[in-house]
């Protein structure tokens, strides 16, 4: 990614968290990701890291229509994925073979009830709704709306290595052409 780019998309998701009455806590920690494919537009997530800590995590997501978090699973992160403004779809599988995704039938938690879910079904979240993913289910989403916004609260979190896509091609932070001044750090940046 460009880091004109990057710094469009922080200016972006910045303003749009104050418009909603999202403050984020002094020093947040950015995470901005096309995930390697260089596409930002269709695939890529803007992140704010809340906390960090080695029992749980916190994050704020902000996405734009049709821009798609690729298909994933975590084996160690439990998490909810919760819906704070907007709309949030998903598709989930129980689990992969190769590049075969299970669409059988499996149960997940959705605002604390336990329904059945079909593997590669959407799942539509307004805002307030939560869904809890558990390791080993897939998953990828997207916003429908305009400025939606995403919370994550989950297990300790290890981005670097507990973070498995389905497409060999993705990786989970951007690389980065300095074409102008940073305006923030990115996680990637300051651990990597």
């Amino acid at each position: 990614m460009k880091r004109s780019e990057i710094n469009k998309i922080y200016l972006e998701a910045s303003d749009c968290f104050r418009r909603l009455g999202w403050a984020l806590p002094p020093n947040p920690q950015w995470d901005i990701t096309d995930f390697g494919l260089g596409q930002f537009d269709r695939y890529g997530l803007t992140l704010v890291n809340l906390a960090e800590e080695p029992e749980y995590c916190e994050k704020l997501m902000y996405a734009r229509p049709g821009q798609l978090t690729p298909a994933h699973t975590h084996q160690k992160k439990k998490e909810d994925i919760i819906c704070r403004h907007g709309e949030l779809r998903l598709r989930l599988w129980q689990g992969c073979k190769g590049n075969e995704m299970d669409e059988g039938a499996f149960r997940a938690n959705i605002n604390n009830q336990s329904l059945e879910i079909t593997g590669g079904k959407e799942v539509v979240l307004s805002a307030g709704e939560r869904i809890t993913l558990i390791p080993g289910i897939y998953h990828e989403f997207w916003a429908s709306q305009p400025d939606t916004i995403i919370g994550e609260v989950s297990t300790a979190n290890d981005d670097a290595h507990d973070n498995f896509f389905i497409n060999p091609d993705i990786g989970r932070y951007p690389g980065i052409e300095e074409d102008e001044a940073s305006e923030i750090t990115l996680i990637s940046e300051a651990t990597h």
